[in-house]
């Protein structure tokens, strides 16, 4: 009987569920090439993309952020929505859609949801750089009528449809904010504050603070999969602190 031929190259796949997890944590991290990734795990190029395409919807089927039945009424009557804007690279197509006037370069726009505690309930689609956060939010689902809405200038109107929006004052040519109006802003920040550092701990993710490069139709679902990340690390500091 022949002897089997002795098959050299890399490895085309992961020994353990483990591996496969930490590929992917590490892709959304640093936001490294698959070509580095290859010669991290030893696989082919081919073979990170084919990993990634099945580990990502495995991920995001246990960690995207979903509606929460355990959250009370109480938990949801302060809600902080914002919009984040990722840098992207140019598209072939509907270059319009994507080109952010504030940021001056194509990007694409997700809009977040947090309650008072900071907890994240919502995550919206992903919408080309040159909609407008208000435009965002008329197009998601619409807020419990109960809820306290916290928004930023990037809102006004929202104050027409929901009668619990709370906005901060915009100044206007030739007249200036008066003292209560500039009261009224900082008090609206220093609770808003919550929701930026929600942005800053997902932006620690490479994958959503640099050039986005890769299809834009996976940057909700990887984005989804962050979020569920930073929820899962929240929860392991509430449970550190309590024992």
């Amino acid at each position: 009987m022949q002897n089997k031929k002795k098959i050299s190259g890399r490895n085309s796949h992961l020994k353990t569920l483990e591996d496969e997890i930490l590929l992917v944590l590490i892709f959304y991290r640093f936001y490294v090439t698959h070509e580095f990734l290859g010669y991290l795990f030893n696989l082919n190029n081919s073979n990170i993309c084919r990993h990634l395409r099945k580990m990502e919807p495995l991920l995001a089927k246990n960690l995207a952020v979903k509606k929460d039945r355990t959250l009370t009424a109480e938990d949801l009557t302060r809600i902080m929505v914002d919009v984040t804007e990722i840098n992207t690279q140019r598209p072939r197509k509907k270059q319009r859609e994507y080109y952010s006037g504030k940021k001056k370069r194509h990007t694409s726009k997700i809009e977040v949801q947090i309650n008072e505690k900071g907890r994240i309930i919502n995550v919206s689609k992903s919408y080309g750089g040159r909609k407008y956060d208000f435009a965002i939010r008329k197009s998601e689902k619409p807020i419990s009528r109960e809820a306290i809405i916290l928004a930023d200038s990037g809102y006004q109107g929202l104050q027409k449809k929901h009668k619990n929006a709370i906005l901060p004052h915009k100044r206007r040519r030739k007249t200036p904010l008066t003292a209560e109006e500039k009261d009224h802003n900082r008090a609206l920040a220093s609770k808003r504050y919550l929701i930026e550092n929600v942005f800053a701990k997902l932006k620690r993710f490479k994958i959503l603070s640099s050039v986005y490069r890769n299809f834009q139709k996976k940057l909700h679902l990887r984005f989804n999969v962050v979020a569920g990340i930073n929820l899962l690390i929240k929860s392991v500091d509430y449970l550190n602190k309590s024992t």
